[in-house]
């Protein structure tokens, strides 16, 4: 803790608490080490989801856990419509909107939340199937930029991603600490059930959670150099106004191919305001439309039409693309596994007319 918040986790901060060993073991931890530096304490959040008969009584039980360790709690509740579909995607993102808001107006600049090594590897996992390019590949970061839009200035903390579950409840044991068994963890409709359900087979493979997370490390540090390369083709060859962007297509088709593929998505997202970035195989058909000359009239993606630019916005010469929003385009606070980006559909192009000036 001491080492993260040297480089920059805030403190006092909240944490994220389901009830689960894994969020109990941190707020245990973070209440420690509070004392032990002699900071203010943590404040607990946990949110009565309302999906299971049983989550307003979990609410209280980790207020109990809380008051039992001194801290003070809050329960968030989400009063939204039970989603039908998507429901891991929609609960995680009540979960963020409500704990973004209290942190708000609270001042409380970081949520701490409990996501551990075989986290970081199912995640790795889950998005390796979904056909994720190298963002959603990379480890989740320690210190990372809330993952909501409308939430700028605040971070989220992962202090456990290094640690494995097992040791975290040998914690809990030896605190004679209780803890709550969701049994959402155990339903097979849900994707990340059915990876925990088949982590005996991977091991026997040599897929360890370990060694997993290990890969994303490694490709965390690629992303952080693609990072650097990604910022500097964009100050070159992208100019935003207006609620939109024009594109140095000839920049963009020599840059290396994955170095253009993330200033796109970066472009993309921006003028979209979506939090998430599109799905890989989608915005790389959209980027080799580009780099080919198949793009035509033009295509849209990720809640934006990407088309050639009209004659009196080229900032780029003949080559400029513009890229604006979807007229009557919602931005989404979904993940993108949840929301519904169109697949690079052809739009017409603008009809021009004989006049001259």
């Amino acid at each position: 803790m001491d080492a993260l918040r040297s480089a920059g986790a805030a403190w006092p901060g909240a944490v994220a608490v389901s009830g689960g060993g894994d969020s109990v073991a941190l707020m245990l931890l973070l209440a420690a080490y509070a004392r032990h530096a002699k900071l203010p304490p943590p404040v607990i959040l946990t949110v009565d989801h309302g999906l299971r008969p049983d989550s307003a009584k979990d609410a209280k039980a980790v207020l109990k856990m809380a008051a039992d360790a001194e801290l003070k709690a809050h329960v968030l509740t989400w009063k939204g419509a039970t989603p039908k579909s998507d429901i891991e995607a929609e609960a995680r993102a009540a979960r963020y909107r409500l704990m973004g808001e209290w942190l708000a107006a609270h001042e409380v600049a970081a949520l701490y939340v409990a996501h551990t090594m075989e986290d970081q590897a199912e995640t790795f996992l889950l998005r390796l199937a979904r056909g994720s390019g190298l963002d959603g590949l990379s480890a989740m970061r320690v210190i990372a930029p809330y993952p909501m839009q409308g939430f700028a200035g605040l971070m989220l903390v992962r202090p456990l991603l290094d640690m494995a579950r097992a040791p975290l409840r040998d914690f809990l044991r030896a605190r004679k600490q209780a803890w709550i068994e969701d049994p959402m963890n155990g339903d097979p409709r849900f994707a990340r059930s059915k990876l925990r359900a088949a982590w005996p087979q991977l091991e026997a493979l040599g897929l360890t959670a370990h060694r997993v997370s290990d890969a994303a490390e490694h490709l965390g540090r690629a992303r952080e150099a693609l990072d650097d390369m990604n910022a500097a083709l964009l100050a070159r060859a992208a100019r935003f106004e207006d609620g939109g962007a024009l594109i140095d297509s000839v920049r963009l088709k020599m840059a290396p191919r994955e170095v253009g593929l993330r200033a796109l998505a970066a472009i993309l997202s921006r003028v979209s305001g979506e939090t998430y970035r599109p799905r890989f195989g989608r915005l790389e058909r959209l980027y080799n439309s580009i780099r080919d000359g198949s793009l035509g009239g033009g295509a849209t993606l990720h809640g934006c039409i990407v088309a050639p630019a009209a004659r009196t916005t080229l900032a780029f010469g003949t080559g400029t693309l513009a890229v604006t929003r979807e007229v009557g385009r919602a931005v989404s606070e979904k993940p993108a596994v949840a929301a519904p980006y169109k697949d690079a559909v052809p739009v017409k192009p603008p009809k021009r007319t004989k006049k001259r000036h």
